[in-house]
């Protein structure tokens, strides 16, 4: 039997073009996580205080992703990606009033316009790239879209925490990187306006012609996509606390120095990367939710070893955790979307608001400011991925598969 392609000949262009976002997302999201320390250092603030940050950015997320999901299902995908990168490119070009300001809130100001942007991004791309294409290799395209996430996470921590963490340390640093990033969004979205994109039609379901709102229709029919949406909280609270945490854990350890602890971040990155484009060709033989069961189980168990504190063993665990966790998102995200019909944008919309549990960061810098234990608060992330363990048990039951049985 012949092995379904990644995407339709007709799609090529589009996936190509859509794809460039998921780059460009990762790219922001990971300047938090040196910006963090960087602010931390030039600013004399607290670990707490500087997980303002996260707070700022995915309370962005959370306040806009309905109506992102509202806009996306009036207007199309295609539009969603132009106002996104709009408001992106704004956000970011606002560093530079920020610098003259010369205060920490107006950063964060910046900071929540280019969350409020990104949301529409992700919720525009992310379910568009699982149509684009035969739904059996729905999972398999989105976790290789989400591929070039992880690599502009990774260029990210390495060029701006180089650039951060070498010569003087001065808040104005910020600037740079940020208006660069602003200009090539916005050539982006211009490009993205002069460009043809298919618009995808779903079938219609005995739901459309039930009362209520999409949204009453998700969590009343659908208790799959109910149980994804916290499995995907789950993870965000995981992955974005342990990427903000990584640079101070590692540094309070006394294993490296800010500059050092941004390049192993960046190749633990790197390690992420390489799992989500194995993970994608994986995917194309193996059922995302059995690969999600065994990823999910290798997470927990390297959580386990971090909060054990066995030294360089839990450094160990903590870096190919990144392997294990790199198929996650995408994974639960069109896992959960499967099925839904002319319920897919709002439900999309939905799912992200789930990167608010980028806040999970202040709950661990809360936890280590006050016990001074830099282990203990792993326990956040270590439960986390214990609810997505129990999310692709689910499934692989439903679905007839191998279960773990807990």
């Amino acid at each position: 039997m012949e092995r379904p392609t990644l995407t339709n000949k007709q799609y090529v262009l589009p996936f190509i073009l859509v794809t460039t976002l998921f780059f460009l997302w990762g790219f922001a999201r990971a300047i938090l996580d040196v910006l963090n320390k960087h602010f931390q250092n030039a600013l004399n603030i607290s670990m707490s205080q500087s997980a303002l940050i996260q707070v700022t950015t995915y309370l962005g997320y959370f306040i806009m992703a309905i109506p992102a999901g509202w806009f996306i299902n009036r207007h199309g995908y295609r539009t969603g990606v132009i106002f996104g990168l709009t408001l992106f490119g704004v956000g970011a070009l606002l560093f530079i009033p920020g610098a003259e300001a010369g205060t920490f809130y107006a950063y964060l100001g910046a900071l929540f316009i280019i969350g409020c942007g990104l949301v529409f991004l992700e919720t525009s791309a992310n379910p568009y790239v699982t149509e684009l294409g035969n739904p059996v290799t729905a999972t398999s395209r989105l976790n290789f879209s989400q591929s070039f996430n992880g690599l502009g996470s990774l260029s990210a921590t390495f060029i701006v925490g180089q650039f951060f963490f070498s010569g003087p340390k001065t808040s104005g640093k910020v600037v740079v990187p940020y208006a660069i990033l602003g200009i090539v969004v916005l050539i982006i979205a211009v490009i993205f306006s002069r460009v043809k994109l298919p618009e995808i039609s779903h079938k219609e379901t005995t739901e459309d012609e039930e009362r209520g709102t999409r949204i009453v229709k998700l969590f009343r029919h659908h208790t799959m996509f109910v149980f994804g949406l916290f499995a995907l909280l789950a993870y965000e609270i995981a992955e974005i606390s342990i990427n903000s945490y990584f640079i101070n854990f590692v540094t309070a350890k006394g294993w490296m120095d800010d500059n050092m602890a941004s390049i192993v971040l960046t190749a633990a990155l790197a390690f992420f990367m390489l799992g989500r484009f194995g993970g994608s060709w994986i995917m194309r033989t193996v059922k995302a939710e059995h690969m999600l069961l065994y990823c999910a189980a290798g997470s927990v168990i390297c959580m386990g070893l971090v909060l054990c504190n066995f030294g360089k063993v839990s450094m160990i665990a903590l870096v190919c955790n990144y392997i294990f966790e790199a198929i996650m998102f995408p994974t639960i995200f069109s896992l959960a979307l499967r099925g839904l019909g002319n319920l897919t944008k709002s439900a999309s919309s939905l799912l992200m608001m789930t990167p608010i549990g980028g806040c999970g960061f202040l709950l661990m810098s809360l936890i280590a400011d006050s016990t001074g234990a830099m282990s203990l608060p792993f326990v956040i992330p270590f439960l986390c991925y214990f609810i997505v363990l129990l999310f692709a048990s689910e499934l692989t039951r439903k679905g007839n598969g191998p279960v773990l049985h807990l």
